[in-house]
């Protein structure tokens, strides 16, 4: 059973995050398994097996540089028919690093914007896709807390005068549906998890030459998200700001980041240079 969830329905590997998340899921059900009286200890703790180690650091080629995101960002407003819907989503998961289930869920109630410059963010909740058949609601989104956050908490974020504008020509073209979302599918209702990738596939097309494209330079929304948090730590705020605004800890922020810091290798390269004497 361990075998068989290492592996995908082609017989090819599975990543380590996806080996380890099914584990622990199995785990957890042989666990209840024992509390329901059907088996008498959970026999995984019997198993030797070696889970694959997990890549937790970001691959640099992955984060997208400001003129790259911009580019990507125009490419969408051409995509039709959902990407100038959708424009505004994937700026402030650029700007203000948010989650794709948070910005999904953004809110006019979220907001607090002037006319113009820096505005703020409020963020309460997420709506993770799972599925219709997997949700409390009968929807394919369940509400839920922030990540890492307790329930009801808020997680405040600055919002950078690009962003300021970007969200109010979004509320000017296509205002809110009757809960306040920004962000809804093209007749109204909930947007889907297909039209989300299908609108960034279409803008990286767009966006980029056919080998840039191919490769691993934004190729999912969450790479928004990794290239906010590295903008922030390049441009000099403090870890524990920036882990503060991205809704995870330092240690986390500092594991997962590290190697998306320009200029670090040189830095640390002149160091050793001075520590051996040589000028």
């Amino acid at each position: 059973m361990l075998d068989a969830i290492g592996s995908k329905l082609d017989g090819s590997p599975a990543a380590a995050t996806v080996v380890n998340r099914k584990r622990m899921v199995l785990s957890n059900a042989l666990s209840y398994a024992v509390e329901q009286g059907v088996l008498a200890a959970n026999p995984l703790g019997a198993v030797r097996w070696k889970p694959p180690k997990a890549a937790h650091a970001v691959d640099r080629r992955s984060v997208p540089n400001p003129i790259q995101t911009r580019t990507l960002l125009n490419a969408l407003s051409e995509v039709q028919r959902s990407g100038p819907r959708l424009v505004a989503m994937f700026a402030a998961m650029y700007f203000t690093a948010l989650r794709p289930e948070e910005a999904t869920n953004l809110r006019k109630s979220n907001l607090l914007l002037p006319e113009r410059g820096w505005g703020e963010l409020h963020i309460e909740e997420s709506t993770p896709h799972a599925g219709r058949d997997w949700t409390d609601s009968d929807t394919a989104r369940d509400r839920r807390q922030l990540k890492h956050r307790a329930a009801g908490e808020v997680r405040r974020v600055p919002c950078p005068p690009e962003l300021t504008e970007f969200l109010h020509a979004h509320l000017d073209a296509f205002g809110t549906d009757g809960a306040g979302r920004l962000f809804r599918g093209e007749r109204g209702g909930e947007l889907a998890v297909i039209t989300i990738g299908r609108v960034w596939r279409a803008a990286r097309a767009r966006a980029f030459t056919p080998e840039v494209a191919a490769g691993p330079l934004a190729q999912r929304p969450y790479d928004l998200r990794h290239a906010a948090v590295s903008t922030w730590l390049n441009g000099g705020v403090p870890p524990a700001q920036v882990a503060e605004w991205a809704g995870h800890s330092v240690e986390v922020l500092l594991k997962v980041y590290a190697k998306c810091l320009d200029g670090q290798d040189e830095i640390a390269r002149r160091r050793v240079q001075e520590a051996l004497g040589h000028r």
